[in-house]
């Protein structure tokens, strides 16, 4: 029996009538295959979409880290602003959606790989679409060239410290200084495993390696250039994936930010959207992670150019800024995870701030913060798309929104 593809899910799988998942389908599309618990899990294309195109990776459909590449890149922009509006239509919103900021191919500069120690070798990778598999990478084509060349150091990594047992988790980020990486799950730390972890970091370009929370080597401080200011993040810090990425995401925030004097930035991190904008105002920067504001602190020090930056350890989920406290600042810049910030968005929508960036990762707790505001008197004026995740079914956005 044959099936028409009407739609993709937000998870980026073709749905046909009586809600039939096909995975690796496109909008258009007639499919054939068995079916399965409302599943095709190995579909025929019989008439194919002509978005389809030829997957550029020889990766693709084993390693689950990418789900979209069949898709041409105009499709994959379509859908991308077509998820927001959709998330923005579950609230009763609308906004117009302006440009959208692709990475480029081979610019990934942070990923988790995971590890596992066979008999004679060690895979290391992204695990297969919905399993537990590891599936080696020697020619992904989303990582930078110099992540793609510390794949052997990682497979050393995990046959010198990973389990038969168990996965070896690796957060990976490029600095300045060589590859700064966190690795847990592995064996216990002796003085053994240390020799051979540091040789391993002297033999590759590798500035930090931490080892189920300490420190087990490291050569230089992997420095991050955020805004023109040297920082050091902690260990296993989140940085945006791609610097395209992150100097579009900067761009369309200071251009929602506008001529603010004073700015609050919520979960600032180490600063990535802090220290841009303090060549332009002060900027207090709030962020639960006591580690990632002591070294925007200490990033701060002695350097010329920026204004005023202070900092305030809180858990901004459990403790918003209260209406009294947004009073202070002519702007303020939120970048919460996932969950969104609703109890932030209430104690925005009280108070007589007239101008929020708002960066999300989330369209639809983005959607649903949007609408508390919105009942306040908040209108989204613009939304830019940062598609960092090439590929993927993970969509970013910017968006400023204001009131009179």
């Amino acid at each position: 029996m044959n099936h028409l593809i009407k739609r993709l899910d937000r998870g980026g799988d073709g749905v046909a009538a009586g809600s039939l998942r096909v995975p690796l389908a496109l909008p258009g599309e007639i499919v054939a295959g068995e079916v399965r618990s409302g599943l095709i899990a190995a579909p025929t294309v019989v008439s194919p979409s002509p978005a389809r195109v030829r997957p550029p990776c020889r990766h693709f459909g084993a390693c689950g880290g990418c789900a979209l590449q069949h898709a041409s890149d105009s499709f994959v922009k379509d859908w991308k602003q077509r998820i927001v509006r959709d998330a923005l239509a579950e609230y009763g919103l609308s906004a117009p959606i302006g440009r959208v900021h692709t990475s480029p191919p081979a610019s990934r500069r942070r990923a988790v790989f995971s590890g596992r120690r066979m008999k004679n070798r060690a895979v290391v990778g992204f695990h297969a679409p919905a399993s537990d598999t590891i599936v080696g990478i020697p020619d992904c084509i989303l990582l930078a060239p110099d992540l793609t060349a510390l794949l052997p150091a990682l497979e050393r990594i995990v046959m010198v410290g990973g389990s038969r047992r168990g996965e070896l988790r690796m957060s990976v980020n490029s600095s300045e200084t060589g590859a700064d990486i966190r690795a847990d799950g592995g064996k216990p730390v002796n003085s053994g495993l240390v020799e051979k972890l540091a040789r391993i970091v002297s033999d590759h370009a590798i500035s930090r390696l931490t080892w189920n929370g300490d420190l087990v080597a490291q050569v230089d401080q992997p420095y991050q250039n955020l805004g023109g200011v040297r920082v050091v993040p902690p260990p296993g810090s989140f940085l945006q994936p791609t610097k395209e990425g992150e100097l579009a995401m900067i761009g369309a925030v200071t251009r929602a930010v506008g001529q603010a004097g004073l700015v609050a930035d919520l979960f600032a991190g180490c600063g990535t959207l802090t220290l841009p904008l303090a060549r332009m105002a002060r900027i207090h920067s709030v962020d639960a992670d006591a580690g990632m504001l002591r070294s925007l602190e200490s990033a701060c020090r002695g350097v010329s150019g920026l204004k005023t930056v202070t900092t305030e350890t809180r858990d901004i989920h459990r403790h918003p800024l209260a209406p009294r406290e947004l009073a202070a600042f002519d702007a303020l810049v939120a970048d919460p995870p996932r969950a969104g910030a609703g109890a932030q968005a209430a104690a925005i929508g009280k108070s007589d701030l007239a101008r929020v960036a708002m960066v999300s990762c989330n369209p639809v707790s983005f959607a649903r913060d949007a609408r508390i505001m919105a009942d306040a008197g908040f209108g989204i004026e613009w939304i830019e798309i940062i598609d960092q995740f090439r590929w993927s079914v993970h969509v970013e956005l910017v968006a400023r929104l204001s009131r009179e």
